[in-house]
């Protein structure tokens, strides 16, 4: 019988398996210090060199991402919720998704994207936390790949999919299947 892969282990394996490459760095939110969400657990195994904390300013960090792959980085950008990869639209519609057609193919973006559709258990956070914009966003974004990770046995090919892909792309993650517990209740 086959070994059933665990949600949370394999997305700590993915993020070993990006971390091996030269020009990739973790930018965002959790990446250096632990907050309410599996983020900063599944980084255990990136070097410290290697990630970016920023504060709450979700525009600016996909600025800088982008930012950062014009000089030949692969961003992985850290977005808790999904709820708040919204408020970095700006850049990532009318910027990320467009540089290469706005700039006559001079400049190719690559950008790794991970954002988590909040829990909703064991206590509902309000609508503005666990909503899910997967659908949305492949309807927005015409050169930018959105997957939604929607069982274990994905998620290492899919990171590795996008890591070698000419293409940014956004990952999906599902926080219900973590099944993480958050520090405070432990």
């Amino acid at each position: 019988m086959d070994k059933i892969l665990n949600y949370k282990d394999e997305i700590r394996k993915a993020m070993s398996l990006l971390a091996q490459d030269e020009r990739v760095l973790f930018i965002g939110q959790s990446t250096l210090h632990p907050d309410v969400t599996p983020l900063f657990e599944s980084l255990q195994d990136v070097p410290l060199s290697k990630r970016i904390e920023l504060p709450v300013a979700e525009e600016m960090q996909m600025g800088m991402t982008l930012g950062l792959s014009l000089e030949g980085y692969i961003p992985v950008s850290v977005y808790p919720r999904v709820d708040f990869l919204m408020l970095a639209m700006n850049q990532l519609v009318n910027h990320l998704d467009k540089v290469e057609e706005m700039s006559c193919g001079r400049f190719k973006p690559k950008v790794i994207i991970r954002a988590l559709v909040g829990s909703t258990k064991p206590l509902y956070p309000g609508p503005q936390h666990c909503q899910d914009h997967t659908k949305a966003l492949k309807s927005l974004l015409t050169n930018i790949n959105v997957v939604r990770l929607t069982n274990a046995e994905r998620i290492v090919p899919a990171y590795r999919r996008a890591l070698e892909s000419k293409r940014s792309s956004i990952l999906i993650e599902l926080m219900d299947l973590y099944r993480w517990v958050p520090p405070y209740q432990k």
